[in-house]
């Protein structure tokens, strides 16, 4: 999914007007610290109901005399088949409990592919192209121009090969050899990261929205990599930019079924044969954010994995709205009416995304806020439903529930509006400003770039959680949430490998 940025000027005039008024820092600062308070007493508030009990028990239990055990020990012994039946049952509800719980899902590692260097495309060069074609009027160069400058993407993004020809050459033999070079090169990376055999690998899930040949892209893995004959093996299809989310989804139920496996998942898009050549402007915006990249990671439900897996999987959380006709609409693939194909924003995108977060936010809270954070939300709930009070709701703190958080880098508009309405700092969002202006805008694997700029950056610390959002067409905005095992290092050939030191770069909108 990408963004319309037209009213990021606006929005950035605004922050900048909020941010250039001086805070009222005794009330910010007694609130911080009441707040803390509430936190911790909520937060242990098991633990501050436990001391008395144990407490009494501790009492109670010195008073005994050897009488009384004396007498609780012979009772034991005149009940000994109800201890039994009691311990059998224990032991038999444990091993049912232990045998049907959920396995746990490891993420051993990940890679991002880099295109080379002959495949970048500085602003300057693209607007040369975009003229030279002869394809576009002088309105929609402007138009392009535009949101160029606007979109902060930098001068280092990639185009495939075929997009650097004049005239562009849109073949299948073109748009097949961008999948294999970026899906290939991607695979070979992380094969050789984790000493991991293709033979080994016993699901393949693959997410491409707009590029789908037959033999399917699953299948050119198979091929590829001689992959055994039994694989269970999955191409998504036309789910957009979150589709790398439901393709780890996907590939964890597969992990919940196969013992003692594998599961790869690749997640990549295709410029060569979706460029769009016509002049309506809602359709020219992916010309100017898309850009080559893809990503492929080897997940794990081997125990032995998780001394050296960097994450575990905790939680995956889907929102769909296509029953909605203007949420389906909103990013829709199309002929515009000189029959040229291209994929049409709607002016509703964001409203619609924000709709879409709401509701995904609405599931996955439970599962993450402390119970703090929770009881403040539903009691604004209740005051404003019930009461008819005129309070504003209650946005919980998500930054209690996560450490780290890679936004799909769409465009502009999207990462500046997340940060605003989750309140987040410049520092969360830098991962994902920074992935958009250095690789622009990968569709569904541009999370994994922003997990590879946190690892370079070497903030990535055991313990810590990470939160993927991303949205795509249909409507859909979807979760990922990721627990670190251990402190996370980048990986050898990484896509920040000879870069990170230069980031954050300031970005002129």
């Amino acid at each position: 999914m990408s963004s319309v940025d037209n009213g990021g000027a606006q929005n950035g005039i605004q922050i900048h007007q909020e941010r250039s008024r001086l805070p009222d820092f005794l009330n910010s600062v007694n609130m911080k610290y009441v707040k803390l308070g509430y936190h911790y007493l909520i937060d242990n508030l098991l633990k501050l109901c436990l001391v008395p009990l144990m407490a009494f028990i501790v009492i109670e239990a010195s008073r005994m005399e050897p009488d009384d055990i004396h007498q609780l020990w012979l009772q034991l012994q005149y009940n000994l088949v109800s201890v039994i039946t009691i311990s059998a049952v224990l032991v038999f509800g444990s091993t049912v409990y232990i045998m049907s719980r959920p396995r746990s899902v490891y993420l051993v590692d990940y890679s991002c592919y880099k295109p080379p260097e002959h495949l970048k495309v500085k602003n300057k060069k693209f607007m040369d192209h975009s003229r030279l074609i002869g394809a576009f009027t002088e309105s929609s160069l402007e138009f392009q121009r535009k949101i160029l400058e606007r979109a902060g993407i930098g001068e280092e993004t990639y185009f495939p090969e075929a997009m650097h020809s004049i005239p562009p050459r849109p073949t299948m033999a073109a748009a097949r050899e961008e999948a294999e070079q970026v899906i290939f090169g991607a695979l070979d990376n992380l094969f050789a990261n984790t000493n991991v055999k293709p033979k080994d690998i016993g699901v393949v899930v693959v997410n491409c929205s707009l590029f789908n040949p037959t033999p399917s892209l699953s299948a050119m893995i198979v091929n590829k990599y001689k992959l055994r004959s039994n694989i269970r093996s999955f191409n998504l299809a036309g789910m957009g930019c979150s589709a790398g989310v439901i393709a780890v989804d996907l590939a964890k139920d597969m992990l919940q079924v196969h013992r003692n496996t594998y599961a790869v998942v690749v997640s990549t898009e295709n410029i060569t044969q979706n460029w769009y050549f016509g002049n309506k402007k809602s359709m020219l915006i992916p010309n100017c954010l898309f850009r080559v990249g893809g990503s492929a990671i080897l997940l794990s439900n081997k125990s032995m994995d998780r001394r050296r897996a960097k994450y575990k999987l905790v939680h995956v959380v889907r929102t769909h709205k296509g029953a909605d006709d203007k949420a389906f609409r909103c990013v829709y693939q199309e002929q515009d009416d000189t029959g040229k194909t291209g994929v049409s924003l709607s002016k509703e995108l964001m409203a619609i995304a924000g709709g879409a977060l709401k509701t995904n936010i609405t599931t996955l809270g439970p599962l993450v806020l402390p119970l703090s954070e929770q009881l403040l939300f539903f009691a604004t709930l209740v005051a404003k439903k019930f009461f008819n009070a005129k309070v504003k709701p209650y946005i919980p703190d998500f930054k209690l529930a996560f450490d780290h958080f890679c936004i799909h880098a769409g465009g502009r508009a999207v990462i500046d509006e997340l940060e605003k309405n989750l309140q987040l700092l410049p520092v969360h969002v830098e991962s994902s400003r920074m992935t958009l202006h250095r690789f622009g805008n990968t569709s569904s694997s541009s999370i994994w770039y922003e997990l590879a700029y946190t690892e370079g950056k070497g903030r990535m610390q055991k313990g810590n959680r990470v939160w993927q959002i991303a949205f795509g067409s249909g409507f859909k905005c979807n979760s990922a949430v990721w627990e670190a095992l251990q402190n996370v290092k980048p990986s050898p050939s990484g896509p920040w490998e000879d870069c990170i030191d230069s980031y954050p770069v300031q970005i002129a909108f």
